[in-house]
């Protein structure tokens, strides 16, 4: 128990492909999301922390370099899979825990062991580091959708990825990080062009008001 197996298994994230069973111009694995996310973290976090808002960044670090690294235990399954239904959901949910929980238990020095189990533990709660790690990783999400989209990838489970991350961005459309989104990111993505872009543009204003406010004046 001297961490080589954490070490090993951060490797093994870089085999793991994201969105699998799809076709994709820029394949995209697990190890990379994380950085792509605790990069994007970082930035939300500066937002938010300029808008008033105390910042633990330790915790928003953690939460978003490990969000993703039980993966190596049971892989990035299909989102559609993934929540097919809600029993099927937490069913993944409580293996995941139980192997992670097992991991932890054989794998981490004991001295550590409770640091890993906040690291390793759900990430996204409510807290305000909680809130950021879900924008962020929605944020690349949506990113490595616009990417296949842009390429005018016919697959049209990117369409969908576009469409369910911006519903799940605007639940958090209160927040200065969404708000900064909507207002100065989101105006630069539809310069673009891309397929299916005039479906997400006005999917886009009906979510997220202050995205309709920039592009209507």
């Amino acid at each position: 128990m001297a961490m080589h197996q954490y070490f090993m298994g951060m490797s093994q994230l870089e085999l793991i492909n994201r969105a699998p069973g799809f076709f994709k111009y820029q394949p995209h694995n697990v190890a990379a999301h994380s950085w792509k996310v605790t990069q994007i973290a970082q930035f939300l976090a500066d937002v938010e922390e300029q808008n008033g808002a105390q910042i633990n960044w330790k915790s928003v670090y953690e939460k978003a370099l490990n969000h993703d690294y039980t993966e190596r235990f049971i892989g990035d399954i299909k989102t559609p899979v993934k929540y097919a239904t809600s029993t099927l959901r937490s069913m993944l949910a409580d293996v995941e825990e139980s192997m992670t929980e097992n991991f932890i238990k054989t794998e981490i020095p004991e001295q550590f062991q409770a640091a890993y189990t906040r690291r390793l533990g759900e990430g996204k709660d409510d807290t305000i580091e909680g809130k950021i790690l879900s924008i962020s990783d929605k944020i690349d999400l949506l990113y490595e959708a616009y990417g296949e989209l842009e390429k005018f990838n016919p697959e049209p489970v990117f369409v969908n990825i576009f469409q369910s991350s911006l519903e799940a961005l605007a639940e958090f459309k209160d927040m200065a990080s969404v708000k900064y989104l909507a207002k100065e990111i989101l105006p630069e993505v539809f310069k673009e062009d891309f397929i299916h872009k005039d479906l997400l543009f006005d999917l886009a204003k009906s979510l997220l008001p202050d995205f309709a406010e920039v592009v209507n004046n």
